[in-house]
């Protein structure tokens, strides 16, 4: 028996052509960020279905096609305004004592045993590498929030990797972490000098089935995690996850476009999302058919074990509603300004031709 959670079943959003939003490496554009004020948002469950995304790997237009026929579609470059667009960066959990031993065998994930499984001494290790990384590229002075699935390895792994380091006693803040939190024998970690955390139930792995994916109650997670957010959890318990119904993989993709399209309710331009396989391959997956194969390799693939893929996702469809911070409107003080081209126009007989301003 198959699940559908969330925003139930995705049928009406791959048959579309018209297109929204685009997904690029980071890498392949220019550096797409801007800093702007944190602000609400509304409760990704509580997002309508009218805001479901459309997928964007539709073909060109007639028109740009046949005036473009001998270009290669695979070297093609894009351009979108600067405030239509949000950095991600995607991030899959360390390695968790259920990894380790579902590939051992791949029954165990069915074990209690394994209920919201930690992360393994390897999996912290892991994580200290990752935030080296971040650290030595800058990311860490960048991301304006940090979303997180609400289970202990992803939250293990967020703050772990973009939290303020070790939390003294003297300090006047509250810890993302504190000590030993999940059996970590780990120190307390800071919030000190960090962007917000928030854990948010559309990230999650697949549903059901697996004790590993069930999460436990917020209460306790606050006494582990006392500086994230769970304000947007709607339920104390876990009453997503079903024992005899593991979430299908279309609803799990659909369940991923839903989140995509609640990010362009936040403010925040540059976001980090710490979360799981399942989740990036299937909400991936939609992206990058009309890209070149490396490109779209490069969106597409299995994440592993703390792996950090950057992106951008571009508005196509007016679904955000931010305005530009960096735009300048000119002609401050007004003044005549007809460019020669135009003028050449309105006085062919005066103008030069081919000339520009």
């Amino acid at each position: 028996m198959m699940m559908s959670s969330f925003c139930g079943s995705s049928h009406g959003i791959i048959s579309s052509n018209r297109t929204q939003f685009l997904l690029f490496p980071l890498i392949k554009p220019p550096e797409l960020k801007r800093s702007t004020p944190i602000g609400k948002s509304h409760s990704p469950s509580s997002y309508s279905a009218f805001h479901t995304p459309l997928l964007c790997f539709s073909s060109p237009s007639p028109s740009s096609s046949s005036n473009n026929t001998d270009m290669d579609s695979s070297a093609s470059t894009t351009l979108f305004p600067l405030h239509r667009t949000k950095t991600l960066h995607l991030v899959r959990h360390a390695q968790g004592f259920h990894n380790v031993e579902g590939e051992k065998n791949h029954d165990a994930y069915l074990s209690e045993e394994l209920f919201d499984a930690q992360l393994t001494p390897l999996g912290w290790q892991q994580v200290d590498n990752l935030r080296k990384h971040i650290t030595e590229c800058g990311i860490d002075k960048k991301v304006e929030l940090v979303i997180v699935s609400p289970l202990l390895r992803t939250m293990q792994t967020a703050v772990g990797a973009f939290g303020g380091g070790d939390y003294a006693d003297a300090m006047d803040v509250t810890p993302l972490m504190v000590a030993n939190g999940g059996n970590s024998n780990r120190s307390a970690v800071s919030s000190l000098n960090t962007p917000p955390f928030l854990a948010v139930e559309l990230c999650r792995e697949h549903l059901g089935v697996h004790p590993c994916d069930r999460r436990r109650g917020v209460g306790e997670y606050r006494t582990i995690f006392p500086a994230i957010d769970f304000s947007l959890i709607e339920n104390e318990e876990d009453v997503l996850w079903k024992a005899d119904v593991r979430e299908a993989d279309e609803s799990l993709a659909a369940r991923g476009m839903k989140f995509i399209n609640w990010l362009w309710t936040r403010k925040e331009k540059e976001i980090a999302v710490v979360t799981h396989s399942g989740f990036l391959f299937h909400t991936l997956s939609a992206f990058g058919k009309d890209c070149h194969p490396t490109v779209q390799q490069e969106i597409c693939k299995h994440f592993v074990n703390c792996e950090l893929r950057s992106v951008v996702i571009v508005d196509r469809g007016m679904i955000g509603s931010d305005s530009s911070t960096t735009n300048y409107p000119g002609k401050i003080p007004t003044g005549l300004d007809l460019p020669s081209d135009a003028a050449h126009d309105k006085h062919p007989a005066k103008g030069a031709p081919n000339s520009l301003a």
